[in-house]
C-alpha cells in the first residue's frame, strides 16, 4: 500500500478523531481501524487477518497507540459490538 492510498483512506478526519478521543489503548485503536475500515468497504473487517499491516501502523501512528496493542483489542465480545453500533 503506498503512501498516497494510506493518506486518502486511512486518514482519520476531524470528526472521526472526536470519536476516538474518548478512548484508550487497544480500544482507541481497534475503534479507529474500523471506523477506517467501514468508510472505505461499507462494512467492518472479520478480524485482525483483514487489516493490512501498513495501514494499522498508519492509523496508530494517529491516535498515539502502538500498533501492537491491536493485538489484544478483542474481536468479539461487548466492546466490539459496542464499536460497530
Amino acid at each position: 500500500m503506498d503512501l498516497d492510498e494510506l493518506v486518502e483512506h486511512w486518514t482519520l478526519l476531524k470528526d472521526e478523531q472526536v470519536l476516538v478521543s474518548g478512548k484508550r489503548g487497544a480500544t482507541r485503536l481497534g475503534f479507529a481501524v474500523l471506523l477506517k475500515f467501514y468508510t472505505q468497504y461499507g462494512r467492518f473487517p472479520r478480524g485482525r487477518f483483514e487489516l493490512s499491516g501498513e495501514a494499522v501502523e498508519f492509523v496508530a501512528r494517529q491516535v498515539q497507540v502502538p500498533a501492537s496493542e491491536l493485538d489484544v483489542y478483542e474481536w468479539s465480545g461487548r466492546t466490539i459490538e459496542y464499536h460497530r453500533a
